[in-house]
């Protein structure tokens, strides 16, 4: 019976053909039955206890297979490490900017537990009409200090929205941190509002550049890579661990528990609200993108470049 057990919990030839076991879910009662058909009287609980023995438990599916890589995506990591590391070793500023996942505003039920005599009440239904609004989270980590920095916007994520927000974090916090810096470095994701094709992120960053005098560099991470960002495993986890089980009823809320933030490694979050909206379908014309004072690096283009403030005319 054991040697017909192991025939079934097999992924490739599990059951019998005929039967489909193959295509159902294995659970303890299914088993039986089909172990019934073949001849072998057992209940599920029997089942369950010689699956154990086998070494089976219940398991759930593990992200561990990368896929199809994008070409030069180790070398890429390496560069990325190299700017980095030349950046804080002059003291110069590095951050890691990401968008975090939309939020419902609202009474709306919030991934997680919490120790509490009752549970919240929350409604059955995550319809937007429900909803206060949206709450879209602009994450900028500033890797020297282990500080984190969050606009949370309320309309669309867009490239102005992302560049407002790094605007809004250099002159909350950045300039006073690294009085006198000229150079500022941003670690992003390949897509989004903040991705390497996206051609009104590169304006955006040229007028910062140019109204604060700071050539900006940009090292994107390969796609398939964010997890790597530093604002992702830094940052956007902490303030998910901090809100988990937690209904986000109103944007303060939100800017609450991104406020109280805090990690033993000495983590602290800003958080302020960009009630601004932002319009979708903004087209930057070919000759705004040859006005742009951009330059390509030698390794990786497409990855990687530097864009230096234009001259005041």
């Amino acid at each position: 019976m054991l040697t017909v057990l192991d025939e079934l919990m097999r992924d490739a030839t599990a059951g019998d053909p005929v039967t489909g076991l193959k295509w159902t879910h294995k659970s303890l009662r299914a088993l039986a039955d089909e172990l019934a058909r073949q001849g072998f009287q057992i209940s599920a609980p029997t089942v369950a206890r010689l699956l154990r023995e086998r070494g089976y438990a219940l398991r759930v599916n593990r992200k561990k297979l990368a896929g199809k890589q994008s070409p030069g995506r180790d070398q890429q990591f390496l560069y990325l490490a190299q700017q980095r590391a030349a950046r804080l070793q002059r003291q110069s500023p590095v951050i890691s900017v990401d968008t975090k996942k939309r939020e419902l505003v609202g009474r709306f039920r919030q991934a997680g537990e919490q120790w509490r005599r009752a549970p919240h009440e929350v409604l059955i239904y995550d319809f937007r009409s429900a909803a206060e609004g949206v709450a879209i989270p602009y994450g900028i980590y500033d890797v020297g200090r282990n500080r984190g920095y969050v606009v949370v916007g309320v309309s669309h994520d867009r490239a102005a929205f992302a560049v407002a927000s790094i605007r809004s974090w250099w002159i909350q916090a950045g300039r006073k941190a690294y009085a006198g810096a000229t150079e500022l470095l941003i670690e992003a994701d390949c897509g989004g509002s903040n991705g390497n094709r996206c051609r009104a992120w590169k304006a955006g960053l040229q007028d910062l550049a140019d109204e604060f005098a700071l050539t900006i560099t940009v090292t994107h991470y390969p796609t398939g890579a964010s997890k790597w960002n530093p604002v992702e495993h830094r940052c956007f986890n902490l303030i998910s661990g901090n809100w988990a089980g937690q209904p986000l009823e109103s944007y303060e809320t939100v800017l609450k528990y991104i406020r109280a933030t805090r990690a033993a490694s000495g983590f602290r979050c800003q958080a302020r609200l960009d009630k601004r909206a932002y319009a979708t379908g903004m087209k930057i014309s070919p000759e705004e993108v040859a006005n742009l004072c951009i330059e390509k690096h030698k390794v990786f283009p497409h990855w990687n470049y530097t864009i230096r403030p234009r001259l005041k005319q």
